[in-house]
């Protein structure tokens, strides 16, 4: 299991189960919508620095996972969407993998540190196959915010 849990990162209203999307590009606009509400911001500029940073180089690192993120002005702090997709989509992820477990990030323009330990206990939280399978076996967005904020199947480190 993880060593952190990322309910602090992630809010329970964060947390979208069964997210539609037709391809890569409706995911992210889906989600971006979501955290624009969470950090009240306009949807539009969240989806646009999202797809600016998509445009960069995928965020899909493999095993079906993903973690398209980015930077705002005036952001109060982190906010964090986890989402598990009701059907896979092509993400141009590194393994070629489909994706369909996806947290999407925001931070503050100016959080350097803060924004690169974020991403990083994201990705060692992805990495760890036993704590994907158990978000993709969960059956509602409180099962699945369980799982993420360590509260479910907690086991020695």
């Amino acid at each position: 299991m993880i060593g952190a849990a990322l309910g602090d990162l992630i809010a329970p209203a964060g947390v979208v189960f069964g997210a539609a999307g037709a391809n890569k590009r409706a995911v992210l606009e889906a989600l971006s919508a979501r955290a624009a509400t969470l950090a009240r911001r306009d949807p539009g500029d969240v989806a646009r620095v999202i797809l600016e940073r998509e445009a960069l180089g995928s965020t899909g690192f493999g095993a079906g996972t993903a973690i398209p993120h980015g930077r705002l002005a005036d952001l109060g702090g982190i906010v964090a969407v986890a989402a598990r997709l009701a059907t896979p989509v092509d993400y141009a992820a590194l393994d070629g993998l489909p994706v369909d477990l996806v947290v999407l990030m925001l931070a503050p323009a100016g959080a350097g540190a803060e924004h690169l330990k974020a991403l990083a206990r994201i990705s060692r939280a992805l990495r760890d196959a036993a704590f994907c399978t158990k978000l993709r076996g969960a059956q509602s967005a409180d099962a699945m915010y369980a799982i993420l904020a360590g509260d479910v199947g907690r086991e020695a480190a």
